[in-house]
């Protein structure tokens, strides 16, 4: 579990394409300190294990299945990603709980500053939608936002300039490709409500439903 809360930017290193998947290289330094091998980090939002580890970078190893569903797939060695360790508890939670686990690509369509205001708009497949609400939780490439404007298909999100500074979002451009991660207690809730109720991403979910299943008061 994470916090989506950036700690530094790695780069790849290395990338080596196996049967089932890759192995990647990553340079890093803060993240390295009390990381042992077995133990997860967020690389890109996505949660990959540690299997060695030295006093330079870390190797992680990839699933074939990862690769097809994060921009892990068109990982290249140079390129930064933003890096994470696992969540601490006890600790300071100052983003929002992630899994690591993407639920889908999001294609950047805008990246607009003007002066220390920067916003950033990210479209997705319709899939997604449910997901997509005012003033929720989202995880792009592994960063904690929150969502300022939503519409069918899309998103706008404002950083504030230590965030864009200090995680991979400056090098963003129009048409990128990003993982995106919804709001975790949102996305449970959403599940174990059209589980009760019999409706599919939300088609049929009535205030009737609702009542009946507990959900609301009549």
């Amino acid at each position: 579990m994470f916090t989506g809360i950036v700690e530094e930017v790695g780069k790849v290193t290395k990338v080596q394409r196996v049967e089932g998947g890759c192995r990647l290289d990553i340079e890093a330094a803060l993240v390295l300190d009390d990381t042992r091998t077995g133990d997860s980090v967020c690389v890109d939002g996505v949660c990959l294990t540690v299997e060695e580890i030295d006093d330079r970078r870390f190797v992680c190893f990839a699933s074939t299945e990862t690769l097809e569903i994060t921009t892990l797939g068109t990982v290249q060695s140079g390129r930064k990603i933003n890096l994470e360790r696992a969540l601490t508890f006890g600790g300071r939670m100052g983003g929002h709980l992630v899994s690591g686990h993407v639920e889908t690509l999001g294609t950047v369509q805008a990246v607009d500053r003007k002066g220390e205001a920067i916003s950033l708009v990210v479209g997705f497949p319709s899939e997604f939608n449910p997901f997509a609400v005012r003033k929720s939780s989202v995880a792009v490439d592994g960063i904690s936002l929150t969502i300022s404007g939503c519409e069918k298909n899309r998103f706008e999100v404002a950083i504030i300039p230590e965030t864009f500074e200090k995680t991979t979002l400056r090098l963003k451009r129009q048409g990128d490709s990003v993982n995106l991660e919804p709001d975790l207690i949102l996305k449970y809730v959403r599940s174990a409500v059209e589980s009760i109720t019999g409706a599919e991403s939300g088609s049929g979910l009535t205030l009737e439903k609702l009542i009946k299943s507990g959900f609301a008061a009549d």
